[in-house]
């Protein structure tokens, strides 16, 4: 004899394909949320991922960075055509970069002495950067540090640099030109 009963599997088919799509649906909300909150916080931790180049009425070169939340000026450039972050420091002789950074650009590394940091005296290398730009203010042959323990991916952009421009603090703007 047949059982004519409908099949119970069958008719909750479609009841738990709804909830996949609900469940799925949900996820796709929260990636997308995740992501744009993560590009709002990176936006305020580095309000300069690429800067510009612009020139001033009389053919001045510049670059305007933003301050960033915290206080400091973050922005995007290259290290020997490698994309790095940069923090500029006025209070940093040289260009400062992590060790591992600078066995990635397998720069020569020579015996630098000690340099005083904010956490105190540390060893360092020195070597020459061939290429430092900051959104096509280009500095060759720049004199950096090498620091072992230097936390984090930022490159300091000190005076070895910032010496071959004239800076510009205005409210919560930094003017970078070139100055002939």
């Amino acid at each position: 004899m047949n059982d004519l009963r409908p099949n119970p599997n069958l008719d909750d088919l479609p009841s738990r394909l709804g909830r996949a799509m609900l469940f799925g649906a949900w996820i796709a909300g929260l990636a997308l949320l995740a992501l744009f909150f993560q590009s709002v916080i990176e936006r305020q931790e580095n309000p300069n991922p690429d800067p510009a180049l612009t020139q001033t009425r009389d053919g001045v070169l510049q670059v305007v960075l933003q301050r960033n939340r915290a206080g400091h000026y973050v922005a995007g450039g290259s290290v020997n055509g490698v994309p790095v972050r940069f923090l500029v420091d006025t209070g940093a002789t040289n260009v400062a970069l992590p060790l591992d950074l600078a066995q990635r650009l397998r720069l020569p590394l020579r015996p630098g002495g000690v340099s005083m940091t904010a956490n105190g005296p540390v060893e360092t290398w020195s070597t020459r950067l061939d290429q430092v730009d900051l959104g096509g203010l280009v500095a060759r042959g720049v004199r950096a540090s090498v620091l072992p323990n230097m936390p984090g991916g930022e490159v300091l952009l000190g005076m070895s640099y910032l010496k071959h421009l004239e800076l510009i603090q205005r409210g919560s703007t930094l003017t970078l030109r070139r100055h002939e």
